[in-house]
C-alpha cells in the first residue's frame, strides 16, 4: 500500500528514496489510447492493402452549395452576403452615373447651406449707385450680417442695408423676362446670387433713437448730442455742401446719411416723409464685407473712434418724429 503520510527523512547513509511499485495492468487505459493513422506515401500501400489513392477517393467530400442558396455562418462568409452584394453592385455601376450622383449631392448640399446662411446669417447685395463712395463703389457686391440689429445691437457708424418702404426710390422699371430669368430668381432666392432688385438702400447710421443730430457747427461738422464729429469716411474728393437740419431721432428709428454727401439722397433729402427717419424694422442688416470684385475684398469699418465721446441722449426718445 503506498505511503499517505509525510515521509520521515532517511537515516544518514541512506540517500536513495524509498520507492513503491504496483503491477502494470495488462491492457492500456481506454483514455490513453490514441488513434493510429497509417502513414502512407504515394508508393506505399497500407497494411490492409488499400492504396493512398483509394483512401483519397473514399474520403468524405464537402458538397458544393447550389447558386443562390444562402449560406450558414456570419453575414460576410460567402458571395451571397450583404457585403458581397454591395461590392458586386459597386463593380457593376456605370462610373459616369456615379460621378453625376456625387456632383448632384454636392450641389444639393451647397444650395441647402446657402439658403440657411442667406436666411439666418448673411445675405448678398449689389451696389448700383455712388451714394456711398469711396466706401462702396458701383457694382460692388457686399455681404450683409442679418444678426444686426437683432440680436446684435446697432451702433453709430454702421453701414446698413434697408428696405425702401418710404418710397425714397423711384419705382423700378419692369425687367425684361428672358429664358434665364427664372434661374436667376431661384439663385437669388437661395442666396447664390446677390439681390439686384434695386428696392434696397445702403447708408451709414449717424443717429440712434434719442440722439440729437445737428448740421452744422462753425466748422461745418455734424454734432451728435453736442459732440462734433470728425467724419473720416466722407468722400474726400469733394467738400460736402452744408444742408442744415436739427433733429431728435424718435424711438424705433435711425437717422442715416451717405458717405458721398453731395451725391446721396439720404435722410436729409426726405425730411418731408416721416421726418427722414428709417424704421428699425426695415433694416435688413449691417454691411460687413465687400466680397466682389476681388481687388476690393475687405471688411467694412464702422469707425468707432469717430463716435467716441458722444454722450448718451438726454431723456427718453419719443415715438413722434422731431426736427426742423
Amino acid at each position: 500500500m503506498p505511503e499517505t503520510g509525510p515521509r520521515t527523512p532517511e537515516p544518514h547513509g541512506q540517500a536513495e528514496p524509498r520507492v513503491t511499485s504496483a503491477p502494470i495492468p495488462d491492457g492500456e487505459h481506454p483514455t490513453t489510447r490514441l488513434p493510429v493513422v497509417p502513414k502512407t506515401s504515394a508508393d506505399e500501400t497500407p497494411v490492409d492493402g488499400t492504396s493512398a489513392e483509394a483512401l483519397r477517393r473514399e474520403a468524405p467530400r464537402v458538397p458544393e452549395r447550389a447558386a443562390g442558396v444562402a449560406q450558414d455562418g456570419p453575414s460576410h462568409a460567402g458571395p451571397t452576403s450583404a457585403r458581397a452584394r454591395r461590392a458586386l453592385a459597386r463593380e457593376g455601376r456605370n462610373p459616369v452615373l456615379v460621378w453625376l450622383r456625387e456632383i448632384a449631392t454636392v450641389v444639393v448640399i451647397a444650395v441647402v447651406l446657402s439658403f440657411l446662411i442667406k436666411t439666418f446669417l448673411f445675405r448678398a447685395f449689389y451696389i448700383p449707385s455712388e451714394s456711398m463712395m469711396n466706401t462702396l463703389d458701383v457694382n460692388d457686391r457686399i455681404f450683409v450680417n442679418l444678426l444686426v440689429p437683432q440680436p446684435i445691437a446697432l451702433q453709430r457708424g454702421d453701414v446698413i442695408v434697408f428696405r425702401d418702404t418710404k418710397n425714397w426710390l423711384a419705382p423700378a422699371a419692369p425687367k425684361p423676362v428672358g429664358p434665364m430669368t427664372g434661374v436667376q430668381n431661384a439663385l437669388t432666392f437661395v442666396g447664390l446670387l446677390p439681390d439686384n432688385s434695386e428696392q434696397h438702400l445702403v447708408k451709414r447710421v449717424i443717429g440712434l433713437p434719442g440722439d440729437h443730430v445737428i448740421c452744422c457747427d462753425g466748422s461745418g461738422r455734424l454734432t451728435v448730442n453736442g459732440k462734433a464729429l470728425d467724419e473720416k469716411y466722407i468722400n474726400s474728393s469733394e467738400v460736402p455742401q452744408v444742408r442744415t437740419f436739427d433733429v431728435v431721432v424718435p424711438a424705433g428709428k435711425v437717422w442715416v446719411m451717405g458717405d458721398n454727401r453731395n451725391h446721396s439722397a439720404d435722410s436729409r433729402a426726405h425730411m418731408e416723409t416721416d421726418g427722414g427717419f428709417i424704421d428699425m424694422a426695415d433694416i435688413e442688416g449691417q454691411a460687413a464685407v465687400i466680397a466682389w470684385p476681388l481687388n476690393r475684398v475687405k471688411a467694412l469699418d464702422n469707425y468707432p473712434d469717430v463716435f467716441t465721446g458722444v454722450p448718451a441722449p438726454s431723456g427718453t426718445p419719443s415715438s413722434a418724429p422731431a426736427g426742423k
